[in-house]
């Protein structure tokens, strides 16, 4: 484990004593997202943090781990929304298709720091937690394909491409965080609506 080379004073509130992992990740999401992978540095996430150098490397050893902390802590967030939205539905196609959209839907809005952060800087991930993440987020696209290959093989779908319909889908949600605006006039609830009509088409329901 890296040691801190120096204790570091800070100038933020005093952090509840274990409640320091938590503002360490709401300190290091706002960084990365304002500054970027290689613009953000441990020592101004730790002062953001309200942490010293050191209660900082309590908590990750390097500025890898905790940007592949935070990732991967996002990725998993959505993996067990999907996971919950699927165990409250049935077995129709169509209606698990409904479910896993609102679900991605419903994450890309609540995650939106996240995921614009994912898409710009992922690749700066060591090539252990980078294959980690990919394993991550092929399990959620196995969901997808799962759901409309069955919707095919029913006759639920008439999607002559099951393929190429799972990725139209899930090009168009990952795209919300991009221009979704919270502040706007469609609130996530209406967004999901719009979605799952947009994925139903797609795969011909």
């Amino acid at each position: 484990m890296t040691t801190a080379p120096e204790s570091s004073s800070h100038t933020g509130p005093a952090i509840p004593r274990g409640q320091g992992g938590d503002a360490l990740s709401v300190a290091a999401r706002e960084i990365f997202a304002e500054r970027g992978y290689h613009g953000a540095s441990i020592r101004d996430i730790a002062k953001r943090a309200g942490l010293s150098l050191s209660a900082l490397y309590y908590w990750h050893s390097s500025k890898q781990e905790l940007f592949a902390g935070l990732m991967e802590d996002s990725v998993n967030d959505y993996v067990r929304t999907c996971d919950a939205a699927l165990h409250a539905c049935g077995d129709d196609p169509a209606e698990r298709l409904r479910a896993l959209v609102r679900a991605t839907v419903d994450y890309r809005v609540r995650r939106r720091v996240e995921s614009t952060i994912a898409a710009r800087d992922a690749r700066n991930l060591d090539p252990v937690h980078a294959q980690r993440l990919a394993e991550l987020r092929e399990s959620a696209t196995r969901l997808f394909q799962d759901i409309i290959d069955d919707g095919a093989r029913c006759g639920r779908f008439r999607c002559e491409h099951p393929a190429e319909a799972r990725r139209a889908i899930q090009a168009a949600c990952n795209a919300i965080p991009q221009w979704y605006d919270p502040e706007g006039d469609t609130d996530p609830a209406e967004l999901a609506d719009r979605y799952v009509t947009i994925a139903l088409r797609i795969v011909g329901a």
